[in-house]
């Protein structure tokens, strides 16, 4: 299972004094020398974190792959044509919210979000629904025909400690797994991941890629960022 790091929150510390430290390249370095199979990112439309010059630096550097997260959004789609990361993630975004809140309503959505997933296709990059573990979605992923879908775990982070609703989203999540793999989708899962709840996610069969961001720079900020990305790769390594 590979580690993607989310750095929004290096460019959130940045943006907070409006210079150039901490540097978000910098960042996505060390990560990379620490065993970070991915560097992900999010541009949302009012640029609260990253920013488009982030986005265009960072593909130049890396030399692992970059996973783009954005809204159905044509201003931040433009960028995503010009950058061309490895991959797109297609999430909600409201301008109120602190964090994403919930998986992308692909039923709602669903003809921009097949707009969207043939326009970057065509482009080769890869694209993946953040979406909740929904049986019922079968019908529309096929429809729209990413190759990915990510799994927003948020609820999951959020019930850990209920040794009851714990066990019944981990179920749910092998059961959509399964299918997902079944139609020929592949999958990833994020949100609210850290270094408590990680492991039983480590356990399911078929998840590829977990996308953690804020526990690890939450972390870094007592042990060093190189630290903390070992010590998360090690955890999923270990599951």
């Amino acid at each position: 299972m590979n580690l993607g790091v989310n750095i929004d929150h290096v460019a959130t510390i940045r943006n907070a004094r409006g210079e150039n430290d901490p540097s978000v390249t910098a960042a996505a370095h060390i990560c990379e020398l620490s065993g970070a199979d991915g560097i992900t990112v999010h541009l949302r439309e009012d640029r609260r974190h990253i920013k488009e010059k982030d986005l265009y630096l960072l593909k130049d550097v890396l030399r692992i792959p970059l996973n783009l997260e954005m809204a159905l959004n044509d201003d931040v789609l433009s960028h995503a044509l010009k950058v061309k990361p490895r991959m797109v993630t297609l999430v909600p975004e409201r301008r109120e919210e602190v964090t994403t809140e919930g998986g992308l309503d692909i039923i709602k959505n669903k003809e921009k979000t097949k707009e969207y997933t043939r326009i970057l296709t065509e482009n080769n990059i890869l694209v993946s629904l953040f979406i909740e573990a929904n049986l019922e979605l079968e019908s529309v992923i096929e429809e729209i025909k990413a190759q990915f879908v990510e799994i927003h775990t948020g609820y999951y982070s959020h019930v850990y400690y209920d040794e009851y609703k714990k066990k019944k989203e981990l179920e749910r999540f092998e059961r959509f797994t399964q299918m997902c793999k079944n139609s020929g989708v592949r999958v990833n899962a994020g949100h609210g991941l850290n270094y408590q709840n990680v492991m039983e996610i480590t356990q399911i069969e078929g998840i590829e890629e977990l996308n953690i961001g804020h526990s690890i720079i939450s972390r870094a900020v007592f042990s060093g960022l190189e630290a903390a990305v070992i010590e998360m790769k090690g955890l999923i390594s270990g599951g």
